[in-house]
């Protein structure tokens, strides 16, 4: 039987007494090359990557080596799209009364190991309650497993849009909530909503620029936001240092935010040609989703999963989504990897990888999009989503060869986080 060692923050010690650890990988993929690399050793000395260097390296007295000749590694993964805090259940719609911040937070914290241990060693939160932020300040002081986080905090919508907060409830339940619970109308709402993301510890803003899906509304598609307000977001978020990232699944919406000056677009739905070439034209990254709208497909046909309003929606976007991504990629949009997990289970991230292949993308720049490629949208390309000598020590390996079978993806055997071995299959 296979020993499957999980290692906690408790005894992360014990992985460090080490001076430095010596990686043995049989193949390496190192996040930008074409070309995997073969019998490689990756020296890890504090979070650190020190060294890569061809051939099996000897270490020395009380340095630890770790055989990982018979598999494939590679940067940790980045997935730019989760929703930390829960995952989809029929329900879900429910539990937002049921449910206290203190319960929201410590299912956020078993999602949050269950990702890393994963493989994705750095994630882009895209919306919650709050509770995300803490998460991600728990994880950087050592008091929680999970990955590295950068979360939007609450995501920003109009008055009834995707992001309303209050969508679903009894009329004199829903007040009339503003830019501090995250719903923007007009340009002075919108720069109040940035700078109050900004006040509770966001590290980027989202914003619907449509209707969604799994909201209780009639639309998914329509414009939602003037195009003068998404600019004033997008103004005010830079002059805080922020990058916006924009929920659209219809095409006037995507235009609007592209046009506006957003970094990312997420689902993309029914984006045209024209929107392509815009988005190439600004340099605007498409996230897309595909497992989400697999999934949504998938629990539409299951009764009383989804609110019939819900179900009706998902029916039809939940399709569209892997032909729009095939058409932007042979199109020549940039493509940033992302699931939305949380609306399908948190730890099945990879999942993203083989219909990435299934809809045209080869192998090898499917896992760039995962690396390099979200380290350069994060702003962090010098630091993450390279097995490069300088850059922050995250990396996974898994059984086999990706490049041969996307498939493996799933069967993550290693996993190291900023220098520290936090999963090991023996």
């Amino acid at each position: 039987m296979k020993k499957i060692l999980f290692i906690s923050l408790f005894i992360l010690a014990t992985a460090s007494i080490a001076q430095k650890t010596i990686i043995h990988a049989g193949t390496l993929i190192d996040g930008t090359s074409d070309k995997a690399l073969i019998e490689m050793s990756i020296v890890v000395e504090g979070n650190k990557i020190a060294e890569v260097r061809k051939g099996y390296m000897a270490g020395s007295d009380g340095d630890r080596t770790i055989d990982m000749k018979a598999m494939t590694v590679m940067p940790g993964w980045i997935d730019m799209h989760v929703h930390i805090e829960g995952e989809s259940s029929p329900d879900r719609y429910i539990r937002m009364f049921t449910e206290n911040t203190a319960d929201v937070a410590y299912k956020a914290a078993e999602i949050a190991e269950r990702t890393l241990m994963a493989g994705f060693t750095t994630v882009r939160d895209l919306g919650g309650s709050g509770v995300n932020v803490s998460l991600r300040n728990a994880i950087n002081r050592g008091l929680a497993v999970g990955p590295r986080i950068l979360t939007a905090e609450k995501a920003l919508g109009v008055t009834g849009g995707h992001a309303d907060p209050t969508n679903s409830y009894r009329k004199d339940l829903m007040g009339d909530p503003g830019p501090k619970e995250g719903v923007v109308n007009g340009i002075a709402d919108a720069r109040k909503a940035v700078r109050q993301r900004y006040k509770n510890g966001a590290d980027l803003i989202k914003i619907t620029a449509t209707g969604g899906v799994l909201s209780v509304a009639k639309d998914g598609t329509g414009p939602h936001f003037q195009e003068d307000e998404i600019r004033a977001i997008v103004e005010t978020a830079r002059d805080l240092g922020y990058h916006v990232a924009a929920h659209a699944h219809g095409d006037e919406g995507m235009q609007r935010a592209v046009r506006a000056g957003v970094k990312t677009i997420e689902h993309g739905t029914y984006m045209s040609e024209e929107t392509m070439a815009l988005m190439i034209q600004m340099d605007t990254y498409y996230v897309p989703t595909i497992s989400a709208g697999k999934e949504v497909m998938i629990k539409a046909e299951i009764p009383g999963y989804f609110p019939a309003v819900v179900a009706a929606k998902a029916k039809v976007v939940g399709p569209q989504i892997m032909d729009t991504f095939t058409k932007a990629y042979k199109k020549g949009v940039p493509i940033a990897f992302g699931t939305d997990a949380g609306v399908f289970r948190h730890g099945e991230n990879h999942k993203e990888f083989i219909y990435m292949v299934e809809g045209g993308m080869p192998a090898m720049k499917a896992i760039q999009s995962a690396t390099s490629v979200n380290a350069l949208v994060l702003g962090m390309k010098d630091q993450i989503g390279q097995v490069k000598k300088g850059f922050i020590a995250d990396l996974v390996a898994v059984k086999g060869n990706p490049l041969q079978d996307i498939q493996v993806m799933g069967d993550v055997v290693m996993v190291v986080k900023g220098g520290d071995l936090v999963k090991l299959v023996d």
